[in-house]
């Protein structure tokens, strides 16, 4: 009995052998007829993985087990479909759904990929929360488009352009409850002549400040401030970056204010309010100006008011320095656009025709030395004046410290130069620093504001003073509506700066303007 059943299975598996290489030779060769090679061994001591091996080396390495990287390759397309799952709903759908979201989601939503970027800007969306999110007093809570449809029809949503209403929502955000700024600023200070609580302002709106390169292929890169210190009359802005261009790559610079919606996303992907404050054309412009170096970067001034930090020996940036005047600076930094910057108004005082000299006295001066937060000078000096035989070359001169009265001159405290910083390296530049100077008219209105990067030079002139015995530097600055020239003495034996004298040249043409007059 068992002898039989033995015989039997055996007939059972050999029956199964011949089933299945007919079978496989079926696939591999098509429709070709079983040859003696191919029929699978008799013998006892071959079981079916010896088949198998046999009828996979006759098969064309086509028709073989693919290899690791075509299962990994499979299975990450797999995956992925399996992940995408919710991007193949109907768009209908998805459109319904993200009509539940607030504005913070739908920021979050738009970056996922280009099909819910679309969604997630539709003017349909954001007219739901422009409507739910704006409403004084009125607490948010979800609405369909469905709702939406009943204040407001389909039709007249879509005729506006596209992110009209994305752009409406943030504009309505962003200066919601931010009012009270402007009666702020109304506080002056009297030793400057400007708003006392410029930068309490600034910090409170959280205004920051972008630096935007672009290349000679069109390509741009915006760095947002690593830093920012403040003084007086003065912001300095620094920015510190890898991603730099080459210098001599650099087609335009351009600063802007940024005022950032009050949303919970990446900072990023925040949107907020911009506002164009400087642009610099470096395509057909006058070359920049070099301050000065030290072992490390050479600092470029470009005008107005803007350092730059190159590496030496190479033109790759290593950052850049901005000095921004306290006088209308919240204005400009959120009430210009991206394009255009803030058009400041000029309060012309009202024409005098009794005083002859009208226009050339009252002047009220306040400067400043600075770097980094160190002020090396401060300074206010009040009734200045211009005689009429003094105006010559189309300028008019106001004698700030006279180098003949040593009772004006100014101790400077410290050693002039500019520290900087770029990532773990840094490092300070003699000889250069950052100078503010508000000239006040005679009814205490900014008249003429500056602030830009200086540099010390060595005079070449011998110096006939009795007074000092040291060596003379000189800082020259000069712009489209004034001058300044400052001597200083260095003493070696105290190793101190003194400032023996200060000439501003302000051109008829500005007084002109301004007063009314005919000089």
């Amino acid at each position: 009995m068992a002898a039989g059943r033995g015989k039997l299975f055996r007939n059972y598996r050999i029956g199964l052998e011949k089933t299945q290489s007919c079978r496989t030779q079926s696939v591999g060769t098509g429709s070709r007829a079983l040859n003696k090679e191919d029929m699978p061994l008799q013998s006892s001591t071959k079981g079916p993985e010896a088949t198998k091996r046999h009828l996979m080396s006759k098969m064309p390495h086509s028709r073989q087990t693919s290899t690791p990287l075509q299962h990994r390759i499979y299975n990450e397309r797999t995956l992925r479909k399996s992940q995408n799952q919710i991007g193949s709903l109907p768009t209908e759908l998805l459109f319904k759904i993200l009509s539940y979201l607030d504005a913070s989601s739908l920021l979050c939503v738009a970056c996922v990929n280009n099909q819910f970027h679309e969604l997630a800007n539709s003017n349909a969306l954001w007219y739901n929360v422009y409507i739910t999110e704006t409403v004084v007093g009125k607490i948010w809570k979800p609405k369909t488009v469905d709702d939406t449809a009943e204040v407001m029809s389909a039709t007249s949503i879509q005729e506006k352009p596209d992110g009209y209403w994305r752009r409406e929502y943030f504009r309505k955000i962003v200066w919601k409850g931010k009012k009270r700024w402007k009666d702020q600023l109304k506080t002056i200070n009297p030793f400057t002549g400007l708003p006392s609580n410029t930068e309490k302002v600034i910090r409170g709106l959280q205004v920051a400040w972008e630096i935007t390169v672009t290349d000679r292929k069109g390509i741009d890169t915006t760095i947002e401030q690593s830093s920012a210190c403040f003084s007086d009359t003065t912001a300095t802005v620094y920015w510190n970056s890898t991603n730099w261009p080459y210098f001599n790559k650099i087609k335009m610079l351009q600063i802007h204010g940024v005022l950032r919606a009050p949303v919970d996303c990446p900072t990023p992907n925040r949107p907020g309010w911009r506002s164009l404050l400087a642009k610099y054309d470096l395509s057909g412009s006058e070359p920049p100006t070099i301050l000065g170096s030290d072992k490390l970067v050479k600092l470029l001034r470009l005008h107005p008011g803007l350092l730059v930090g190159i590496w030496r020996g190479q033109w790759s940036v290593a950052f850049f320095i901005a000095s921004l005047h306290f006088h209308k600076l919240v204005e400009r930094s959120i009430l210009g656009s991206s394009v255009c910057p803030y058009a400041v108004p000029t309060d012309k005082p009202l024409k005098d025709d009794i005083d002859p000299e009208y226009g050339l006295h009252g002047y009220k001066l306040h400067i400043s030395l600075h770097s980094a937060g160190n002020i090396f000078m401060s300074g206010q000096f009040a009734q200045l004046f211009c005689k009429k035989e003094y105006i010559r070359n189309e300028s008019v001169r106001l004698m700030v410290i006279s180098r003949n009265d040593i009772s004006q001159h100014i101790a400077i405290s410290g050693k002039i130069g500019t520290a900087w910083n770029a990532d773990v390296l840094g490092g300070v530049v003699e000889s250069c620093c950052m100078m503010s100077l508000t000239v006040l008219d005679e009814v205490q209105n900014p008249f003429w504001c500056v602030s830009t990067p200086v540099s010390m030079q060595l005079s070449t002139e011998t110096s006939t003073s009795y007074d000092y015995m040291g060596e003379n530097y000189n800082i020259k600055y000069n712009d489209s509506e004034g001058r300044v020239f400052m001597e200083l003495v260095w003493l070696k034996e105290h190793e101190q700066f003194f400032l023996t004298s200060l000439v501003l040249y302000i051109t008829t043409e500005k007084v002109n303007k301004h007063f009314r007059t005919k000089y």
